[in-house]
């Protein structure tokens, strides 16, 4: 991830009202507005393989997953996101057009440029949320799944042991095994890490554009 711009920082009403009308994504944290770029074609391949996975386990159930088109703002660490895949079940969340508030699980696919900024900036953000109960990193070169969940005291723990066979979600009694999160991946050709795409660049023409 580049460092931010150095421009006058934005509120986050502002940010989210200027953001709609972008032709590319962007996230945003305290001020600081970061353009996403395409993604390679591992990264789209697990995301789709979860959302696909989780959509059909949720079908006649009071949550939804969503994928990245759709917005998490962060109220109380004021940022907003566009995670890979995420789950709500939170009754405003179901009817909101574009922004949700009240996740429930968070996943992040990783990637070179954006693997630290997933587990730092975004992790800290997204402990802020009280109804968040797992966040995901799934790695799809490794093929590793890391679940942190919160505990009754509001820390956060990764489940190892899980982990290791697995997404597995008890917030929504939901479990799919490494094969069903990495399905098809082995038709792909590892990328050269010189030629992967960075995740999220900030941009320098914010202010031009607002």
């Amino acid at each position: 991830m580049a460092e931010p711009a150095l421009k006058p920082p934005l509120t986050r009403a502002e940010f989210l009202a200027w953001e709609r009308n972008q032709p590319l994504k962007h996230e945003f944290w305290r001020g600081e507005v970061f353009a996403m770029t395409v993604a390679r074609q591992a990264h789209v391949m697990v995301a789709g393989n979860v959302f696909a996975l989780l959509k059909s386990y949720l079908r006649n159930k009071p949550c939804r997953a969503y994928m990245a088109d759709m917005q998490l703002e962060v109220l109380a660490a004021d940022a907003a996101f566009y995670p890979d895949v995420f789950v709500s079940c939170d009754p405003a969340d179901l009817t909101a057009e574009r922004v949700l508030r009240h996740p429930r699980v968070v996943i992040e696919v990783l990637s070179d440029s954006t693997a630290a900024y997933d587990r730092g900036i975004k992790f800290a953000a997204c402990r802020e949320i009280p109804s968040l109960d797992e966040y995901v990193l799934i790695d799809p070169d490794q093929r590793t799944v890391e679940i942190f969940r919160r505990t009754d005291s509001g820390d956060w723990l990764l489940a190892t042991h899980d982990g290791a066979r697995g997404l597995i979600l008890p917030s929504l009694g939901f479990e799919a095994g490494l094969d069903a999160v990495f399905e098809d991946l082995d038709t792909l050709a590892p990328a050269p890490a010189a030629q992967r795409p960075a995740g999220s660049e900030a941009r320098s023409d914010v202010s031009e554009n607002t």
